[in-house]
């Protein structure tokens, strides 16, 4: 008969995309899978159900992050010659104060008060996988953080957005001639007009429920389209107008991407293949974004490195959401829907007042 610790070692648990042996190991910063073959047959079903599951709880990016903070705790801890397993406060406490003085790694300045935040957030979600829990609210912990913060913290640096003409000079540098530069077109004014991440961009449908990997759709009308999403913080609907010049419409470009691209069901925006001259069904990956924010913003004369490029565009999206836009007005039930007023001559009201805002923003913009 097995021992309680060798039950306890031997127990499944959730954790990745695989069921997996808690494992205790220093090293280990994500623990080893479990063979299939010592589930039961009748639960190989609910084991495959469980995994998708797991795997639509977090994006793809936010494990891998999770996974780089536990290899850099478990490093630190192996140098320091103290164990990450269990979680002791006092070593957590004394980690995060080595990343406040840069010393948790040779060469390596201090890490930001930010990025200690989401270390800390890391270390718990990794002691959760394992069916421990680390207490933040410790003294060890809570009380180094807060000194941190009063030693450390900084106030935001106000960046200036990535403005209208920014963003047209960026689309210029593109071909309109070929497949992969109306593609590259429909997805920079998307951008710059819904305010939307990498993720969230290649993550659009052309429709609903289409794809498994889909995290979100469009629905094009008369006077814009409606993009719903399902970010970190649950599903959300972004309104996109449609532009008074057809040259900077992201619906109109939208649109055209569509048409010339015949595409009809499945990932909303793919690779092109074949030289250019055909679409394939991948969807594509968030990096081809960054590459072509980053290749499109040097052939404009944009300065600056990627991740303030996209901080701007970011930043610009979200102020103006429809700074391309002449009128955001969509279908009213449906932005009654997202305002969450129960009258319609409230939301009627509540358009007219936004409406006035954004043709004020467009005039200012010169489109």
């Amino acid at each position: 008969m097995p021992s309680a610790r060798t039950a306890s070692q031997n127990r499944p648990c959730y954790s990745g995309s695989q069921i997996v042996l808690e494992d205790l190991s220093e090293d280990a910063p994500s623990p080893a899978p479990l063979q299939a073959s010592t589930l039961p047959d009748h639960l190989q079903d609910l084991t495959n159900r469980a995994r998708g599951y797991v795997e639509a709880a977090s994006s793809a990016n936010t494990r891998k992050a999770y996974a780089s903070d536990w290899k850099h705790f478990a490093a630190w801890c192996r140098r320091s010659g103290l164990t990450p397993l269990p979680p002791h406060p006092q070593t957590v406490g004394l980690y995060i104060t080595a990343c406040a003085s840069g010393a948790a790694e040779r060469g390596v300045k201090a890490s930001s008060v930010s990025t200690i935040e989401r270390r800390l957030s890391s270390l718990s979600w990794n002691y959760a996988q394992r069916g421990l829990s680390l207490d933040r609210k410790d003294r060890h912990i809570a009380t180094v953080m807060a000194g941190i913060r009063n030693s450390h913290a900084r106030p935001p640096v106000q960046k200036e957005a990535v403005l209208a003409d920014d963003i047209i000079a960026m689309i210029e540098t593109l071909d309109r001639g070929t497949l992969r530069g109306l593609r590259d077109r429909a997805m920079l004014l998307i951008v710059y007009a819904g305010g939307l991440r990498r993720s969230e961009i290649v993550g659009l449908d052309l429709k609903a429920d289409q794809t498994e990997d889909g995290r979100g759709w469009i629905e094009i009308y008369d006077k814009g389209m409606l993009v719903t999403l399902r970010g970190k913080t649950g599903w959300r609907e972004v309104e996109i107008g449609r532009g008074s010049s057809d040259a900077t419409c992201p619906v109109v470009a939208i649109e055209t991407w569509i048409r010339f691209a015949k595409l009809a069901h499945g990932p909303l925006f793919r690779r092109v293949t074949g030289q250019g001259k055909s679409v394939g069904s991948e969807r594509l990956n968030d990096k081809e974004i960054a590459r072509l924010v980053k290749r499109t913003a040097v052939a404009a004369g944009i300065r600056g490195d990627l991740a303030e490029i996209e901080r701007h565009l970011k930043f610009a999206g979200h102020s103006l959401r429809a700074g391309l836009a002449s009128s955001a007005e969509v279908d009213e039930r449906y932005v009654q829907k997202q305002l969450g007023h129960s009258s319609a001559e409230m939301t009627r009201r509540y358009q007219r007042r936004r409406d006035r805002f954004r043709v004020n923003l467009t005039k200012a913009a010169g489109l």
